[in-house]
């Protein structure tokens, strides 16, 4: 068979596969098998280590972040391994988020999927990994507020790529257009100064990660 066309016909598979994998929602597992409570219904109701963190502590939250990571560098990286060209890679890391933005397997009520973005822009290298995870977390430490160390995070993200590797730069654009418009009602609360940060544990609101 030519290469082509089996490249034609991995796309839409890598795609359904990544949907697949992000429609896992890690933190709701994870509270179910140690017994927490449902992160969509408690703390800040979004399933993501950040409020798994407010509920259940470190280790809970560490899980679900390592998870939700693996749940786009799984798809991505097995697809740069099948020869998939960065383009379909772009759409094959979305496919990711959007599964755990809306996940199959938890009525479509899923996160903001910031770890799964990440997750799948890592494989361009550790020395991409290094700067979205130094970003985060100097971000965090800084302002202490998830929401805006991830959106800072995913907006250098395409002139980090373009500055390691320029041909990745336009996916990675693409993933991180979706994520700034998923922290839509985020940005709006920061710009009013109404947004909570990650210390505070009594809030019922959209959250980040």
């Amino acid at each position: 068979m030519d290469n082509t066309l089996i490249v034609t016909i991995l796309i839409p598979i890598m795609i359904v596969v990544a949907y697949l994998l992000g429609s896992i929602s890690s933190a709701v597992l994870i509270c179910r098998i140690i017994g927490l409570p449902d992160p969509r219904t408690e703390g800040s109701c979004n399933p993501g280590a950040t409020n798994v963190f407010r509920i259940g502590g470190w280790l809970p939250a560490l899980a679900t972040l390592l998870l939700d990571i693996l749940k786009g560098t799984i798809p991505v990286y097995g697809s740069f391994f099948l020869g998939l060209s960065p383009f379909a890679l772009g759409f094959i890391a979305i496919a990711a988020c959007i599964g755990h933005m809306f996940p199959l397997f938890f009525q479509f009520k899923g996160g903001k999927a910031v770890a799964t973005a990440l997750g799948s822009i890592g494989p361009i290298g550790w020395d991409m990994t290094g700067l979205l995870l130094g970003t985060w977390i100097l971000t965090l430490l800084i302002s202490r507020y998830s929401s805006l160390a991830s959106i800072t995070t995913v907006a250098l993200a395409p002139l980090y790529a373009f500055w390691i590797d320029p041909i990745y730069a336009i996916p990675v654009l693409m993933l991180s257009t979706l994520m700034i418009i998923r922290h839509r009602p985020n940005i709006e609360r920061l710009l009013a100064g109404t947004e909570k940060k990650v210390t505070d544990k009594s809030q019922r609101q959209d959250r980040s990660v």
